[in-house]
């Protein structure tokens, strides 16, 4: 099955299917992207955005949300 004939599957659907299929694509995508910044501050790759963030704070150079 090509992407075309998935995106013509969907296009067939009616709305309440439709939304079931677009809530399943969105909390899939979610959860990639939660494990995707998992494995990133796992592996370190974050620790300098982190630390930069931090030297901001501490300097006065951040607000209260």
């Amino acid at each position: 099955m090509s992407v075309r004939d998935i995106e013509r599957a969907i296009d067939a659907l009616p709305a309440e299917q439709f939304r079931e299929v677009r809530d399943w694509i969105v909390e899939r995508d979610m959860k990639n992207w939660d494990k995707q910044i998992e494995e990133d501050s796992d592996g370190g790759r974050l620790d300098s955005l982190i630390e930069r963030a931090m030297a901001d704070y501490h300097a006065g150079r951040a607000t209260t949300l």
